[in-house]
């Protein structure tokens, strides 16, 4: 499986960044994607994940600004990041999990400066 993330970039406080990640290759049936963010100094972490159901599930911190959504057609899972803040400026990994395997995608730099 194969991850293709794109979309970050430089955003002033408060705007708006939507990232995408299409996935190809031998996909499970039944997985999780999602996205983990990885600031400097610090741990990666999930920012939120949806199964293939639709089902989602968000860290506290970007819960009511951000929104994940996925298009099981296309294989494709997005992150729509309002009202964007400072503390959101990391490196975003897409990950795509099934019970037998873990796949990661490159990271997409977001970067929240006015």
């Amino acid at each position: 499986v194969q991850l293709q993330a794109s979309g970050g970039g430089l955003v002033q406080p408060g705007g708006s960044l939507r990232l995408s990640c299409a996935a190809s290759g031998s996909i499970p049936s039944s997985n999780i994607m999602g996205w983990y963010r990885q600031a400097p100094g610090k741990q990666r972490e999930l920012v939120a994940n949806i199964i293939s159901g639709g089902a989602t599930n968000y860290a506290d911190s970007v819960k009511g600004r951000f929104t994940i959504s996925r298009d099981n057609a296309k294989n494709t899972v997005y992150l729509q990041m309002n009202s964007l803040k400072p503390a959101d400026t990391a490196v975003y990994f897409c990950n795509l999990r099934s019970l037998r395997a873990e796949f990661w995608g490159q990271g997409t730099q977001v970067t929240v400066s006015s």
